[in-house]
């Protein structure tokens, strides 16, 4: 198959966008990085990109009430500019619209920082603070197809790693982002 061309879509530090990046640089993976949008302007995603010099843009969040609407069709605008197959969502902190979900029917994948469906709807740390305050022993990471309820698509994959007595949500994170990685590559690879 011919290389798969990517979306990424970021509102965060990127930490997964790392292992994508330099898993396609090794040559282990035949995918390049099309595009890096974010709706933050200072968003460490961005700077990664620009440092590897990867196209990026800022897409402003749009006004209250049409926010959704108006920001994905900007999104929608700058995607068609390339051959997308996969739209990649990494720290997203953004509901995606119908706009985009129609265009890019089953192309467009979330990670999720729990095992779905336990603790879908949250967000960063705070997921990882209620699977501490549940007495979970294990959590780990989703990927999933996204669709227009908020982590409820078809589950790709899921990694799984242990919960200690002594992890803090800070010491999760770093757990569970180094799984987000390993299975967003794993993912991409059975895309291709």
């Amino acid at each position: 198959m011919s290389t798969l061309h990517l979306a990424i879509l970021g509102s965060t530090n990127g930490t997964d966008l790392t292992a994508i990046y330099e898993t396609i640089k090794s040559g282990k993976l035949d995918a390049m990085i099309d595009i890096v949008i974010s709706n933050k302007s200072d968003a460490g995603i961005l700077k990664k990109a620009k440092n590897w010099g990867l196209n990026y843009k800022y897409i402003e969040p749009g006004l209250p009430g049409e926010a959704q609407r108006s920001r994905d069709e900007k999104i929608l605008t700058e995607l068609q500019k390339y051959p997308i197959n996969l739209i990649l969502l990494i720290g997203y902190m953004r509901i995606v619209s119908p706009v985009l979900i129609n265009a890019y029917k089953n192309k467009i994948l979330n990670v999720h920082p729990s095992l779905l469906p336990k603790f879908a709807g949250g967000m960063n740390l705070d997921v990882h603070s209620e699977v501490i305050k549940a007495g979970e022993t294990e959590t780990g990471c989703t990927i999933h197809i996204v669709d227009e309820g908020i982590d409820t698509g078809p589950i790709i994959m899921q990694k799984k790693c242990a919960v200690q007595p002594t992890d803090t949500p800070e010491t999760l994170k770093q757990k569970v982002q180094k799984l987000e990685g390993e299975a967003f590559v794993e993912v991409i690879k059975q895309f291709s």
